[in-house]
């Protein structure tokens, strides 16, 4: 078993060696990292369509997800009860075999103390074969984003102070991103750029407007069979935010019997990550995944861990010209 696997790392290291070349080049350009506007997902490589409008559809699947975060779990304010950061988004993708395309929505609430951000979006992506196996994908997302704050929680030193006038509101803006996604057998590659308009939220004062930067993400992965069982998947997501800050994951997974799977993450300046997950159903159709996180820096200002959570449901495959599609539920979201 061990000269099989040496012989099959010897002919792939080609393969290996363009993937993380990629990745290393990118990570190279990394600085000094800034706060993030959008939430992160350490089950990332479940969560394709929040990153890239462009992967609506591309694998063919009908897949209903659902994920929860708690970041910094068991986090309390100094003074008083403010809670944790915590995270959901539900999504639903889909293919257009008829015209080549997909589509995609979700809905994300993310909750930072006094300020929430809500968002409602619809992927558009049309898929372009290149090859036998190639399939290159441009997509487009338009949606609303809404941010509101609690100016009760807000702990005035003077309450007189001129930008204490609005109160709690909420505001609405229009949203625009833009992608592409290719993919070739065991290869997967992607840049998507989200929040193109560049809308402010000014809750009716212009010294607390609030830009909404944009945002961009590069994603990569591919699957190496160790054998027949065992697949072992490298990826990386890097995002920089408003194109002068970036940070990055790199994750390892395992995948047995396309059924279980495990894994670790490294997250820059941040956290170590460990994931767990198993298919139930036939094909493998229902997944339920699990990520753990243990701050590595800055202990002293958050709790040392997060928790996240993934449910996911794959619509059985429509038989098309009386032929049976063969599905391989691998993470090749």
């Amino acid at each position: 078993m061990f000269i099989k696997i040496v012989i099959f790392i010897r002919r792939n290291i080609v393969n290996m060696t363009k993937l993380f070349s990629i990745c290393t080049l990118l990570l190279l350009c990394a600085t000094a990292v800034y706060g993030q506007q959008d939430p992160q997902f350490s089950q990332y490589m479940f969560n394709s369509l929040y990153y890239n409008p462009a992967v609506a559809g591309a694998d063919g699947l009908t897949t209903f997800t659902a994920i929860h975060r708690s970041q910094y779990a068991g986090y309390q304010a100094t003074l008083d009860d403010g809670g944790a950061p915590n995270t959901q988004i539900v999504s639903f993708n889909a293919p257009l075999l008829g015209i080549n395309s997909g589509i995609g929505l979700y809905i994300v609430n993310d909750r930072l103390g006094n300020l929430n951000n809500l968002e409602a979006q619809v992927s558009y992506a049309y898929h372009l074969a290149v090859s036998n196996e190639g399939k290159l994908s441009f997509g487009v997302r338009l949606g609303l984003y809404s941010q509101s704050i609690n100016d009760d929680e807000y702990r005035w030193i003077d309450p007189g102070d001129p930008l204490n006038v609005f109160g709690g509101d909420a505001q609405i803006r229009p949203d625009l991103a833009l992608g592409i996604h290719y993919q070739s057998g065991n290869y997967r590659f992607g840049v998507g750029v989200n929040h193109l308009l560049n809308t402010e939220f000014d809750f009716g004062n212009d010294p607390t407007r609030n830009p909404l930067v944009t945002h961009t993400y590069v994603t990569g992965a591919y699957d190496y069979a160790i054998n027949y069982n065992l697949t072992l998947t490298p990826s990386f997501i890097v995002k920089v935010s408003d194109f002068n800050s970036l940070s990055f994951d790199i994750n390892v997974m395992g995948t047995y019997k396309e059924r279980m799977w495990g894994g670790i993450s490294f997250r820059q300046s941040d956290a170590m990550v460990g994931m767990l997950g198993y298919s139930f159903l036939k094909d493998n159709a229902l997944r339920l995944g699990y990520a753990f996180d243990y701050i590595i820096r800055a202990q002293d200002v958050k709790e040392p861990t997060s928790h996240e959570i993934m449910l996911s449901y794959t619509l059985p495959v429509i038989t098309v010209g009386g032929r049976k599609i063969i599905r391989t539920p691998r993470f090749r979201h």
